[in-house]
């Protein structure tokens, strides 16, 4: 599978990330007051969108849905607490895609510990053959190294850069929609969207980073 393939995203959804059946405000307010079901509705507009995200950033499916799963159960458990405040943006994906960052260094460092007590079992049977794994599972891991590859080049440019990659040309929010999510004027993430190009055009050595889109 190309590393093309693996940058657009491992979940196919129905419609484009961009557009929301209704405005996410009117659940986020249930939100605020602890409704379980428009936490529910939540994951079903946004668990595609925190999913792929999280994919890219860790390169492991197997960590994207556990991002996928923190990120809810975190949103949840500030919901009980009374600590989210009102939604500004027509969508809390920008929000959400946040929130997923957070938890995807969480996710890694728990990863790490794994396969470090993993390393220490035995990975071959008592018969001293190598488990024959299908054909799918052969894909995922491919995926996996396309994007591990993008992942080493994306981490050589300062992490605000990346992040306004990620959510801005990966995750296609709005210019506005990522300023509010990360708290900075829209001009700072049109400045960092412009050095991330420059510079990853130039780790490249092309005229063009649009093969990352």
């Amino acid at each position: 599978m190309s590393t093309r393939t693996a940058t657009m995203g491992v979940r196919r959804m129905e419609a484009s990330p961009r557009s929301t059946v209704s405005d996410d405000r009117e659940l986020w307010e249930r939100l605020r007051v602890a409704d379980e079901q428009a936490l529910a509705d939540l994951f079903h507009r946004h668990s595609d969108a925190v999913y792929n995200f999280a994919f890219r950033r860790t390169s492991s499916w197997a960590s994207a849905e556990d991002v996928v799963q923190a990120t809810f159960v975190a949103l949840w458990r500030r919901a009980r607490a009374g600590r989210i405040d009102r939604l500004t943006l027509a969508t809390a994906r920008p929000l959400l895609l946040v929130m997923a960052g957070y938890e995807c260094g969480n996710v890694l460092r728990s990863s790490r510990r794994q396969t470090a007590l993993t390393d220490r079992v035995e990975l071959i049977d008592h018969s001293g053959t190598v488990p024959d794994h299908s054909g799918a599972a052969a894909d995922r891991v491919d995926d996996e190294r396309a994007m591990s590859e993008i992942r080493r080049l994306l981490d050589r440019i300062p992490a605000k850069q990346r992040e306004a990659v990620e959510l801005v040309i990966w995750s296609e929010c709005s210019i506005a929609e990522a300023a509010r999510a990360l708290g900075v004027p829209e001009g700072t993430v049109k400045s960092r969207l412009s050095r991330a190009r420059t510079r990853l055009a130039g780790l490249l050595d092309l005229g063009t980073t649009e093969g990352l889109g």
